[in-house]
């Protein structure tokens, strides 16, 4: 029996009046009974059990006024049961009057088993169609007496709180009714449209279809324009029109929404989803590039090459200067940067932050650069100070550094035979300003008379052979040195006023006169006779010199004939060379000395000097003392 069953008598068909007059038995009050208890016992487990009550119960004092009007509507319904029922009038003239045995309503259930049954109850109309819900408690006395078949008059039962709760539970079926209704209609709704709070690609796509989705990515796409951000050029845009820039759809949102389970759809409003979608992008490669290229970054006259990294000399020391990157774009490279921003729908690309500019080939920090610096300030931290008596000359890291070679980006290159050419380059000039032998010197004369004296053997010269090896060693090394030169000849002293000093031989050819000075005072004199000026391959030279060595005794020779033998054979008992085979000799053969004797009987070249004297100069003559010659 339903909630809101209709209770309906019809008279049966063919009955008449007197059918409609007939009595209900008990029996037949007692199956209407027993039904209606059925339905409510029912009724009350099914509420007893259910979660809905408490609802009910909150919804009680809300729902107050349709629980009274429901209430009211069941009273009737009971009223007419008991009143068609047990005979009584209900007030209404059409039903004829009731019998004298008036039934009136038990106190208690033992009274209701007194009560007597009507005889003759007055027919009941039929009932009008009113549904009706019953909500009664457990079996009173009263109705197990009809059940056991005593004519009773039924008590109406009274009103109880309980009724509200069961109406409560009613409108929460309806509400749970509704409520599968509308999850049905949302779960239909949303099989082809993505749920709310779904995002694609930054794009509310709340209940969207995959179209209206496409619809807005292509909307978007039309907008579309590029900043090209760069290093010192400014920014500048590239529209999405001048490169046929569009969306192309390729399925990818129909696949997303694919993937939804339109049965979740209540989960949209608590649990936005959020995806990323792959926009199938177009556009005109050559026209992007055409439009890169029109950028003022990528203008000619904007691009300032990169420049390397390099070794230089600064403060007396090789360091190391970095390189600039300069603006010049590497085509390629901005090309591919752009394009992929491009594809990916970025709205901006910052090349000063990628790789898309020229590189220096040689940075600060290169290996080799910085084993270059190392090698380089090597040789420059050598410091040759040459001595010159009371001068001084510097060769250090201001001159070498010139020396050094040095490729296109600034790499040292290492070349020993270039190295040693600018050293001997160098110690040819180092020679040239000190070296003094043959030069001419200014002399002073015994007579007091001034003189030029030119030529000859003595005086300063460099061993630049052996004095480039020497510095080779020491550049290479970085040594700090102080020392003289080598020399391949050595004069008595480096001036000033010249290289002769005051220890010297002053040989007087015009004179015939010769002095010894020794610390400028002088040791020894002598007449002399000097070569033979009748010949001129006999004439004494004139120049300064210094004595090679001396010998006693020696013999003399001439020059070799070519039958064998000498032009001559002289043995003498002191021997002085000073200018190759010219020296200083005693001449026994001689008687006199001086004057003009070599006019005309003068030697073969060299000074013949009286025995003593030779013996005497022989005693206090040193090695490389000079010998100044001159008419």
């Amino acid at each position: 029996m339903s909630d809101k069953e209709e209770i309906k008598v019809e008279p049966k068909e063919g009955e008449g009046e007197s059918s409609e007059k007939r009595l209900f038995s008990t029996q037949d009050i007692s199956d209407i009974q027993k039904k209606l208890e059925e339905e409510v016992d029912k009724d009350m487990k099914e509420k007893e059990d259910s979660p809905l009550e408490t609802e009910a119960v909150q919804e009680e004092a809300s729902g107050e006024e349709t629980a009274e009007a429901f209430e009211d509507k069941i009273e009737k319904a009971m009223e007419k049961i008991v009143a068609d029922t047990a005979g009584q009038d209900t007030g209404d003239s059409g039903r004829g009057e009731p019998s004298s045995a008036q039934t009136e309503k038990p106190e208690s259930a033992s009274s209701a088993q007194e009560q007597k049954t009507v005889q003759k109850p007055a027919q009941p109309r039929p009932a009008q169609k009113a549904p009706v819900t019953y909500n009664y408690p457990r079996p009173s006395a009263a109705q197990r007496a009809i059940r056991a078949g005593s004519q009773v008059t039924i008590q109406k039962p009274k009103k109880r709180s309980g009724k509200a709760l069961k109406i409560a539970g009613v409108a929460a079926a309806m509400v749970v009714v509704a409520a599968g209704c509308v999850y049905g209609a949302g779960t239909y709704y949303f099989s082809n449209k993505f749920f709310v709070g779904t995002s694609i690609n930054g794009l509310d796509c709340s209940m969207k279809t995959a179209a209206q989705v496409e619809d807005l990515i292509a909307q978007k796409v039309e907008d579309y324009s590029i900043d090209v951000k760069t290093a010192d050029q400014g920014d500048q845009s590239i529209e999405g029109s001048s490169i046929d820039y569009k969306y192309v759809p390729d399925g990818g949102i129909q696949t997303l929404l694919d993937k939804q389970k339109p049965y979740e759809w209540v989960k949209g409003f608590f649990e936005p989803s959020t995806y990323s979608a792959e926009e199938n992008i177009s556009f005109d490669e050559n026209k992007l590039k055409e439009q890169m290229l029109s950028l003022n970054c990528a203008k000619e006259e904007n691009q300032v090459a990169p420049e390397n990294a390099y070794v230089a000399f600064q403060d007396g020391q090789f360091v190391i200067v970095p390189e600039t990157q300069g603006s010049m774009l590497d085509e390629t490279k901005a090309l591919q940067a752009l394009e992929d921003a491009v594809s990916d729908s970025k709205t901006e690309v910052d090349f000063s932050k990628l790789d898309v500019y020229q590189k220096a080939a040689v940075t600060k920090d290169d290996p080799t650069l910085q084993a270059t610096l190392s090698e380089c300030n090597n040789y420059t931290k050598a410091s040759i100070t040459y001595t010159f008596g009371d001068q001084t000359e510097v060769l250090d890291g201001n001159t070498i550094k010139d020396w050094l070679q040095f490729d296109e980006n600034g790499q040292f290159v290492k070349n020993d035979d270039a190295l040693k050419q600018k050293i001997t380059e160098w110690v040819a000039g180092l020679a040239q300003r000190h070296d003094t032998l043959g030069s001419s010197r200014s002399f002073t004369t015994t007579s007091g008379n001034t003189i030029t004296v030119s030529g000859g053997e003595y005086g300063w010269q460099i061993n630049q052979s052996e004095e480039v090896n020497q510095l080779f060693n020491e550049i290479t090394t970085g040594q700090t040195v102080s020392r003289e030169p080598l020399y391949s000849s050595r004069a008595a002293t480096y001036g000033p006023p010249n290289d002769i000093g005051s220890t010297y031989i002053e040989v007087d050819l015009s004179a015939q006169h010769m002095y010894y000075y020794q610390d400028g005072s002088v040791i020894f004199d002598s007449d002399f006779v000097s070569g033979n000026m009748s010949y001129s391959d006999r004439a004494t030279p004139t120049g300064i010199y210094s004595l090679y060595y001396k010998k006693s005794p020696d013999v003399l020779r001439g020059k070799a004939l070519p039958g064998g033998g000498y032009e001559y054979e002289t043995p003498v008992t002191y021997w002085m060379p000073f200018c190759g085979g010219v020296g200083f000799h005693d001449a026994n053969w001689r008687s006199s000395f001086g004057g003009d004797i070599y006019l005309t009987n003068g030697s073969h070249g060299c000074i013949n000097l009286p025995p003593s004297k030779a013996a005497e100069l022989y005693n206090i003559i040193q090695t490389g003392v000079p010998i100044v010659m001159f008419y």
